[in-house]
């Protein structure tokens, strides 16, 4: 009934049925996290400030950085989120950087999170385009979309997710930067137990799925 469905590209589970695929990534937006507070940074943030925030990975990583803060549970769309802030329920927020831009909103971010204090999910900040496997038409037309560099590091990213077997709620991120005809791509993945592992990886950009696979495979024999 429809020839083409776009998606967040975070949103996607790691695998997709055999009667779809993925044809197209739009350019990526800023794929970083942000703080929205309202005490400036995470550092400046006080002894047992509550912090929101619905994602186990960036709770994780919340907590690497600041054990001594409080992490609460945070849900809504973005408008709601800001909202509750506004009116007290939480000193600071984390959110992606792509929301607030899309809505014109970077005025409300106190502190742009470097990848190396948060690792963004899979996909983030990346717009996907699925069609019917088989469709060329469809296809066809999709690839005038396609962003290069955005699909070869997403589909390096996506390939650290699958291997590991996890979703949206599990403590990974992966981050993957293409240069030319070379890609790095970066991996977490921790645990409950405030254990965890990180690592990077590069090569060819034309053996991106590979690089994923083998960064989950590194990451995973040491966590």
């Amino acid at each position: 009934r429809v020839d083409l469905a776009v998606h967040s590209a975070k949103d996607l589970p790691s695998g997709i049925p055999a009667d779809m695929c993925l044809v197209a990534f739009l350019e990526r937006e800023d794929a970083r996290d942000v703080l929205v507070s309202r005490c400036g940074t995470i550092d400046a943030l006080p002894t047992g400030a509550r912090v929101g925030t619905s994602s186990p990975r960036r709770a994780w990583q919340i907590r690497a950085a600041r054990p001594d803060v409080d992490i609460l549970d945070l849900r809504g769309n973005v408008d709601t989120r800001l909202a509750k802030l506004d009116r007290g329920d939480y000193d600071a927020i984390i959110l992606a950087a792509a929301g607030l831009i899309r809505l014109h909103l970077t005025a409300r971010i106190t502190e742009w999170l470097s990848n190396d204090v948060m690792l963004p999910m899979v996909g983030q900040g990346a717009i996907a385009v699925e069609a019917r496997t088989g469709d060329d038409e469809v296809a066809s037309l999709a690839a005038g979309l396609n962003h290069r560099a955005t699909a070869l590091a997403v589909t390096a990213e996506r390939a650290f997710l699958a291997r590991l077997g996890a979703g949206c709620t599990a403590v990974i991120g992966a981050y993957a930067v293409v240069d030319g005809d070379r890609l790095s791509i970066s991996g977490l993945v921790g645990s409950s137990e405030s254990r965890g592992a990180r690592a990077t990886l590069e090569g060819l950009s034309s053996d991106a799925e590979r690089l994923g696979t083998a960064l989950a495979d590194q990451l995973y024999s040491v966590v």
